[in-house]
């Protein structure tokens, strides 16, 4: 087991931020779990990721709300003493051409996907500096170095991450914190399954076909990237051996941004 850490990951009850959570908890660290759903409502979550013995406890929280991640991090700091290690993971997507965006989703994919992460870096940053030891990882996306068509807010927000990550990286280079962003790829969640079925039905494709030429056809290996891998890069960034690791966006992305 690592040292007992405290880490916080936001949009944890599925996907990448769930298996994020679940790695943490099974090295032994103490995990906060947020979403905006009521308690109840995310149990099997709670579930798979205390199932390794690890101190867990949910945090219902929408960082659509102005000041909402600050509010959260005071939450879990409240509860722990302590927040050692901040994962930005909340998200949300829109796609539409950018005469036809609603300001509304634009409003709120900037203030899930950017906003939040300056509220709770904001509000994590001051206990890790007076320890002297931190982990912030943002989770941006090869959107955050790519462009695609009719995701103008996605793209903006997770550019704007990668050079938020930057910054703060710069900014607590001698304090004993580091701050990195994950770009990854097509990720295989639950979300991605239903959006393949959604666009198999959609164009009368097979799922196989809509995989291969619409979701997979910027990633040079065709495959999906899976969210354990996301969450073993967490891992490794969180150790001493990643201390020399900071202000880098990280590509998971199948070669995507290699091209």
């Amino acid at each position: 087991m690592d040292k007992k850490r405290v880490a916080l990951v936001t949009g944890s009850t599925t996907g990448i931020g769930l298996s994020i959570a679940s790695r943490f908890a099974a090295k032994g660290y103490d995990v906060a779990i947020n979403s905006f759903e009521p308690e109840q409502a995310v149990s099997a979550a709670l579930h798979e990721v205390a199932a390794s013995g690890a101190t867990v406890r949910y945090f219902q929280s929408d960082l659509a709300e102005s000041g909402g991640g600050f509010d959260l991090v005071g939450d879990v700091i409240a509860a722990f003493g302590q927040l050692d290690i901040l994962v930005n993971n909340a998200g949300v997507q829109k796609v539409a051409p950018i005469e036809e965006f609603p300001p509304h989703d634009w409003h709120r994919i900037v203030a899930i996907s950017l906003d939040s992460a300056f509220h709770t870096i904001r509000a994590a940053l001051p206990g890790m500096t007076t320890r002297g030891w931190g982990r912030i990882i943002n989770i941006a996306s090869a959107h955050g170095l790519r462009a695609s068509p009719f995701k103008s807010a996605y793209v903006a927000t997770k550019h704007a991450v990668v050079g938020l990550t930057k910054t703060v990286a710069l900014e607590t280079a001698e304090k004993g914190v580091t701050v990195n962003a994950i770009c990854p790829g097509y990720v295989w969640t639950p979300l991605v399954a239903a959006q393949v079925a959604d666009q198999a039905r959609v164009h009368a494709m097979s799922e196989e076909q809509v995989m291969r030429e619409i979701f997979l056809a910027p990633q040079p290996t065709r495959q999906f990237v899976q969210p354990e891998e996301i969450a073993e890069m967490a891992a490794y960034l969180c150790g001493d051996l990643a201390r020399s690791i900071t202000g880098t966006a990280i590509s998971i992305d199948g070669g995507w941004t290699a091209k």
